[in-house]
């Protein structure tokens, strides 16, 4: 079949589709559906009961929504304790949030340390896999390489369904210091296939931590400074975790909750994250930059800045969804912690590396944003910057390729998905299933195929 006799065919079918598939929207409300799993005032529908992570942006007073600067709690521990501890030693945090949130409370250093060569000893991927599985089937997405191999690894693991806890987080281990070296072997192999540049598969170094293992894969000379592994380490610190009901850790408890094995729920996990409106939201945050930059002649004209992002809400400009992306949250709403602890520490790097300029663009669209907002769209309703909105930048400071914005969210979250697996699958108990109405209102006769 060509391609011009199968776009028609397509083309014939998708109005039959169009044709039975339709529900008018205002259905849903007649009927109180709560889109999203949100409740009427933005709140989230209660699905469950965690220990792992607290993400707070309001708080709720006589039955009123009142808006707060944000807070991530990892197991009890505010995100900025964390990072300022790890600051004022200078040392790397992502190995010892790893521990915390699988844990449960914070590591001794001996303990830190057996994890830290732990990981080490676990990074290699097993005999003839990055041949087989990466090597022999490239893809132009590294998401979707990710969720491919994390499938793949199921094969190659002895004893895959077993979900008692002692083989749970040792699948989860593995994955959490495997994931690194599966992106970033992806990555050169996308970059020889599909941009037609060297690749370079450097040995695994076990001594690295996780920050400066990722810099040196991907880099064709494997250098790198202190300042920029310690960045890079705190942009997985504050992407490892946030909460039970974000969609790609939901989805990951929902797998979970079937009894089916990690790799499943995992490559489910980072099928959820790569959409737009999850982890490729920074990609997106990338894209509508470039955009901006090519539409407004000044960058520090406030005013035409402004006009500009009008265009992209009345969807005249950007993709034409309508979104500022790496501006809003479901939950914060006066601040997103992981944006201003990532705003504090990118601006002094972006201005050393020469993207002073693009920093102030975006420090702009975050202040203008909001009051545009509630103009174009007539809602009061309190937004704020989110950690998509400098991740791309900081990145960018760090010679990471957009190819690798949403990979390295995904790197970081393993973690969190390992934990809330483990923890749907010890207390849960129970397989989640929602309700959904029909909107058939009775059934219909068969009728025969020779009288249609």
């Amino acid at each position: 079949m060509t391609n011009e006799a199968l776009n028609k065919s397509l083309s014939i079918l998708c109005k039959e589709f169009e044709k039975n598939n339709y529900i008018d929207q205002s259905a849903f409300e007649k009927y109180g559906v709560k889109r999203g799993l949100r409740n009427s005032d933005g709140s989230g529908v209660l699905a469950g009961l965690t220990k792992i992570c607290n993400v707070r942006g309001y708080v709720i007073n006589d039955a009123e929504r009142c808006p707060i600067d944000g807070q991530l709690i990892y197991r009890g521990y505010d995100i900025n304790d964390i990072i300022n501890a790890a600051e004022a030693e200078d040392r790397f945090s992502f190995e010892e949030t790893c521990w915390l949130l699988l844990f449960g409370q914070l590591p001794t250093k001996e303990q830190l340390d057996g994890l830290c060569e732990l990981l080490g000893e676990l990074r290699d991927l097993p005999e003839y896999f990055a041949e087989d599985m990466i090597i022999k089937a490239p893809s132009p997405n590294i998401m979707n390489k990710l969720a491919r191999s994390v499938l793949a690894l199921y094969s190659y693991d002895d004893n895959p369904d077993d979900t008692s806890v002692e083989n749970l987080l040792r699948q989860s281990l593995q994955l959490i210091a495997r994931m690194p070296t599966i992106m970033g072997y992806s990555y050169q192999v996308k970059r020889r296939y599909y941009d037609n540049k060297s690749m370079h598969f450097h040995p695994v170094n076990k001594d690295l931590s996780t920050a400066e293992m990722i810099l040196s894969s991907i880099r064709s000379n494997r250098k790198f400074t202190h300042e920029e592994a310690r960045l890079l380490d705190l942009c997985l610190t504050l992407h490892a975790e946030h909460g039970g009901g974000n969609n790609s850790t939901f989805t990951a408890r929902v797998l979970s909750s079937s009894g089916t094995d990690t790799y499943s729920a995992i490559a489910g996990a980072i099928g959820a994250l790569k959409g737009p409106r999850h982890g490729g939201a920074n990609a997106k945050v990338s894209e509508m930059l470039d955009c901006i930059k090519n539409g407004v002649s000044n960058w520090d004209d406030e005013n035409e800045v402004a006009e500009f992002l009008r265009k992209i809400i009345r969807k005249e400009e950007g993709d034409g969804s309508g979104l500022v992306y790496g501006m809003g949250h479901a939950v914060y709403t006066l601040s997103d912690p992981r944006a201003v602890i990532l705003k504090k520490n990118a601006k002094a790097l972006a201005e050393k590396e020469g993207y002073g300029a693009e920093f102030r663009l975006l420090e702009t669209i975050e202040r203008l944003t909001p009051e545009i907002f509630a103009q174009e769209k007539g809602v009061d309703k309190a937004i704020c910057a989110n950690i998509d909105l400098y991740s791309g930048l900081v990145y960018k400071t760090l010679k990471i390729p957009e190819d690798l914005l949403t990979p390295l969210f995904a790197v970081a979250r393993t973690v969190g998905w390992c934990a809330h697996r483990i923890e749907e699958i010890m207390t849960g108990k129970k397989i989640i299933r929602p309700a959904y109405k029909n909107m058939y209102s009775q059934v219909n006769k068969y009728i025969p195929i020779d009288e249609r």
